[in-house]
C-alpha cells in the first residue's frame, strides 16, 4: 500500500471516530498536535535591522502546482479538513438552504448602445452568468455569450465586457480558474460570430473602445508560457489595439519605462472625443490624468496631454462632453468634490461644480442634462440628482439602509438603471428618467425568503481610543424583538481606502435565517469617511484597525447581543489579514474564525502576486520603520501560546492576486503552536482565486463548509 493510500486509510478511520464522538454530543473535532499534516521546519533565518527573524516554512512559498512537495503537503491539508468539516452538523442544511436562496433569477444591470441594451442574467443556480442583448426595452432576449460550456466545472468565467458605442461589436475578457489575467476576445453582435482577434498579458485593464476601429487597453509584457504569474509583474503600459490585426501590430500608446511600477488604465468619453489615461503607483488612491484627443484619426500622430500630474490625490474621470471633462477628486476635500475642466487649445479651465459636503462623494455620472451624484451617509448609499451648475434637482428615494450601485448613462439621453440591495434585500433593478423622475423596476426577483422578516440596523460603538465607529447588525426580526443573544458572525476589511456597504449574500442569508446574527464593522484604513479615515488606518496607523474591530467584538458581547463564547470573526484579504492581527492580540474574546484568502506574511507581501501594489496602505518591508510596524502585527510572526479560537482558513490554489503561500505559512505556524485544543485548519479551493469568477457549486459547496465550522464552534445549533 502506498503512503497516500494508507494516509487515506487513516483519515477514514479518524472520520468514523468523529461521527461517533459527534453522535456522544461531544465536540467532534478537538485536535491533537500529533493529528495535524507534519510540516517540514528549515532553519531559515534572516536578520533584518538588528532582529531575527526565523523564516521554517519558506518551502511553502514554492507554487503547489509546480512544487510536488507542496502538492503532497496540500493534500494532507485538505484530506483533513474535508474529513473535518463534512462530519460537523449542519452543513448539509447550509448547502441546501444556500441553495435554495441562490436559486432565484438575476439581472445585472443594462448598458446601453445604439438601440440595444446588454446586461447579465442567470436564472438562479447556472454556474456563471451569461451576457444577453436585446433591441429596445421591450425586446426579445438574446443570448450573446453563455460561459457555461467554456469549462468543466464553470471555472472559466466572463469578466469585463464592453459594447462599442454604436452596440455592433463588442469586447470582453475572459478569467480563467480566478486568475488576474485575463484574456481579450472579440464578438460581431449582429451575427454572434467570434473575430480572430485574441490579446494576451492582460491584467487590470479597462476596454475602451475608439469608434468600432479598435480598443485601448492595458497590457504587460508577454514573457512567454512559462512566466511566472504569481510573482510580480512591471512595465504595465497602454495599447491600441486594431480589429482585424494581430496583437503584436498593436501601437503603443503611453507607459512610463522609467518608472515600470505604474499602472495605467484608459477611458473614452461617451461621445468619443477624448481618451483619457489614469496613472496610479498602487491600490492607493493617488492618481495623474492624462487626455488624448482622438479628432485626430491617425493613432501614429496621438498626443497624451497632461492634465494632473503627481501622485498627491485622488482623481477619477467620470465623463466628458465636447472639451468638458467632469473628475470627482479629494484634493482638498478629504470627502471629496466634483469638478470639471474645460479643454482649450493652449490652457485649461477648472471649475468646481459640486463643493465637500459632511458625507462622502463615493460616484458621479452625467446622464442627460444631469449630474448623477452617489453619497455614503455613514456607508449607505443616497443619491442626489443635480444640473450641470451643481443645483439640486431632486433626490432618489431608496427607503431603507442598503447600496445602491450603477447610474450610468449618456449625456444627452436621460435614461439610467441602477440596481439596489441590502444585507435582506437581493439585489433588483430599476429604471429611472431624469427628465421626468419616473422609476420604474427592470428585473424584480422573486426569492425563497421574506426580506421583511429580517431587520438591518445601523449602530456606533466606541473604539479603544473614543472614536465612533460604525456597526451594521442584522437579525431575524423576531430575535432582535426579542432581545436574545445568538451567536454572530462578525466582519470586516480595515484597508485600502475600501468601504463595507449594504450588500446582499446568499451565504450570510442562511446564517441569518437559522438563527444567528450578522455584524459588519466599518473600521478605520476603509474609505467609510472619506481620505481622513483611510489614513486613520494605514501604515504606522494599522493597530487603529485592529484596535476597532476588538472594539466591535467588545461591543457586540457586551450589549447581549452575542453571548460570550459565541462571537465568529471573519475577513477576505486584507480582512483575512486582520482578522489573523486580531486572534493573536485577543484570542480570549472569540470562539472561531475564519481568515479567507488572508495576506499573513507582512515581510515578504511583495515579493509575490499584487503584493508590491499594496505600499502604500502596509509600508516598505524593506525600509526600517515600515519594518518594525509590520513585524509587530504581521500574523505569521506573531502567533503566542494560549487558548485559541477554532481556525478555519480558506485559500485557492490559483490566487495570484494574494498567493496561497501566505495561508499555508500561517496554517503550518498554527498547527506547530501549542495553542489550546480547538481545530486549526486549512481548506484549499481547487481551480479558483481570490474570489471573483468562482462558479456557484464552488459558492455552496465552501459556503456551507464556513457556516457549519462556525456554527459548530460558536452553538448555532443546526441540524442536517
Amino acid at each position: 500500500m502506498s503512503l497516500r493510500h494508507l494516509r487515506r486509510l487513516l483519515v477514514a478511520i479518524w472520520l468514523v471516530a468523529l461521527s461517533g464522538a459527534a453522535a456522544a454530543s461531544d465536540p467532534p473535532a478537538r485536535l491533537k498536535l500529533s493529528d495535524y499534516p507534519q510540516s517540514r521546519r528549515e532553519s531559515v533565518v534572516e536578520t533584518r535591522f538588528g532582529q531575527r527573524v526565523p523564516d521554517p516554512y519558506r518551502w511553502l512559498e514554492r507554487d503547489a502546482r509546480r512544487d510536488p512537495a507542496v502538492a503532497a503537503w496540500v493534500e494532507q491539508q485538505n484530506d483533513l479538513s474535508s474529513a473535518y468539516l463534512r462530519s460537523l452538523p449542519g452543513r448539509e442544511h447550509f448547502a441546501a438552504r444556500i441553495r435554495a436562496i441562490l436559486n432565484y433569477e438575476r439581472f445585472g444591470i443594462p448598458r446601453k448602445a445604439g438601440r440595444l441594451y446588454f446586461y447579465l442574467h442567470n436564472t438562479g443556480l447556472q454556474s456563471q452568468s451569461s451576457l444577453l442583448v436585446r433591441r429596445g426595452l421591450s425586446g426579445k432576449p438574446r443570448t450573446l455569450l453563455d460561459p457555461e460550456g467554456w469549462s468543466p466545472g464553470g471555472t472559466t468565467a466572463l469578466d469585463a465586457w464592453e459594447p462599442s458605442r454604436d452596440g455592433a461589436l463588442l469586447a470582453y475578457s475572459v478569467q480563467e480558474m480566478g486568475s488576474d489575467w485575463r484574456t481579450v476576445r472579440f464578438l460581431d453582435v449582429d451575427s454572434g460570430r467570434m473575430l480572430e482577434d485574441q490579446l494576451s498579458w492582460v491584467k487590470f485593464s479597462g476596454l475602451a473602445w475608439v469608434g468600432t476601429k479598435g480598443i485601448l487597453y492595458s497590457r504587460f509584457p508577454g514573457e512567454g508560457d512559462q512566466f511566472d504569474r504569481t510573482l510580480p509583474s512591471f512595465g504595465q503600459a497602454i495599447w491600441f489595439h486594431r480589429i482585424g490585426t494581430p496583437q503584436f501590430a498593436d501601437r503603443l500608446v503611453y507607459s512610463t519605462p522609467d518608472h515600470p511600477e505604474y499602472g495605467h488604465s484608459a477611458t473614452v468619453t461617451t461621445d468619443g472625443r477624448y481618451a483619457v489615461i489614469t496613472s496610479g503607483m498602487g491600490k492607493i488612491a493617488r492618481h495623474e490624468i492624462r487626455v488624448i484627443d482622438l479628432a485626430e484619426p491617425d493613432p501614429a500622430k496621438w498626443v497624451v496631454r497632461p492634465l494632473v500630474t503627481g501622485f498627491n490625490d485622488d482623481w477619477t474621470f467620470v465623463d466628458g462632453l465636447g472639451r468638458n471633462l467632469w473628475l470627482r477628486t479629494n484634493s482638498g476635500a478629504p470627502r471629496y468634490r466634483l469638478v470639471r475642466v474645460e479643454l482649450g487649445e493652449s490652457e485649461m479651465r477648472w471649475t468646481e461644480v459640486i463643493p465637500q459636503t459632511t458625507s462622502v462623494l463615493a460616484g458621479a455620472n452625467v446622464v442627460g442634462n444631469r449630474l448623477l451624484l452617489s453619497y455614503l451617509d455613514n456607508a449607505a448609499t443616497r443619491a442626489l440628482v443635480t444640473d450641470f451648475s451643481g443645483r439640486a434637482v431632486r433626490g432618489i428615494a431608496l427607503n431603507v439602509i442598503g447600496s445602491a450601485a450603477g447610474f450610468e448613462g449618456r449625456p444627452g439621453d436621460p435614461e439610467t438603471f441602477y440596481q439596489f440591495s441590502s444585507y435582506a434585500q437581493p439585489p433588483a433593478v430599476y429604471r429611472l428618467d431624469l427628465d421626468t423622475g419616473r422609476i420604474r423596476a427592470f428585473s424584480a426577483p422573486q426569492f425563497a425568503f421574506d426580506p421583511a422578516a429580517y431587520v438591518v440596523e445601523q449602530r456606533f460603538y466606541p473604539s479603544r481610543d473614543g472614536t465612533r465607529v460604525p456597526l451594521f447588525l442584522v437579525r431575524s426580526r423576531a430575535l432582535a424583538t426579542s432581545g436574545r443573544a445568538a451567536p454572530t458572525i462578525l466582519y470586516g476589511y480595515g484597508g485600502f481606502d475600501v468601504s463595507l456597504t449594504p450588500g446582499f449574500s446568499a451565504v450570510r442569508m442562511a446564517w441569518i435565517e437559522a438563527g444567528g446574527a450578522f455584524a459588519v464593522a466599518g473600521v478605520r484604513g476603509g474609505g467609510e469617511y472619506g481620505s481622513e479615515w483611510h489614513d486613520a488606518g494605514r501604515l504606522a496607523n494599522k493597530q487603529n484597525a485592529f484596535d476597532d474591530f476588538i472594539a466591535a467584538g467588545e461591543y457586540l458581547v457586551s450589549q447581549g447581543i452575542t453571548p460570550a463564547g459565541g462571537l465568529a470573526l471573519q475577513g477576505s484579504s486584507n480582512g483575512g489579514m486582520m482578522v489573523a492581527a486580531v486572534m493573536n492580540q485577543r484570542p480570549d474574546l472569540f470562539a472561531a474564525a475564519n481568515p479567507d484568502v488572508g495576506v499573513m506574511d507582512m515581510l515578504r507581501f511583495d515579493r509575490f502576486g499584487a503584493g508590491r501594489y499594496w505600499y502604500e496602505d502596509y509600508g516598505h518591508p524593506d525600509r526600517q520603520p515600515d519594518f518594525e510596524w509590520l513585524r509587530a502585527y504581521s500574523p505569521y510572526h506573531n502567533i503566542r501560546k494560549g487558548d485559541y479560537p477554532a481556525i478555519l482558513v480558506t485559500a485557492a490554489d490559483s490566487d495570484d492576486r494574494v498567493v496561497p503561500a501566505h495561508s499555508f505559512k500561517y496554517v503550518a505556524a498554527l498547527q506547530a503552536a501549542d495553542l489550546g485544543a480547538k481545530p486549526r485548519i486549512l481548506r484549499v479551493e481547487a481551480n479558483a482565486g481570490h474570489g471573483p469568477g468562482r462558479p456557484t457549486e464552488m459558492v455552496i459547496a465552501s459556503g456551507a463548509d464556513v457556516l457549519a465550522f462556525l456554527a459548530f464552534w460558536t452553538g448555532l445549533h443546526v441540524s442536517n
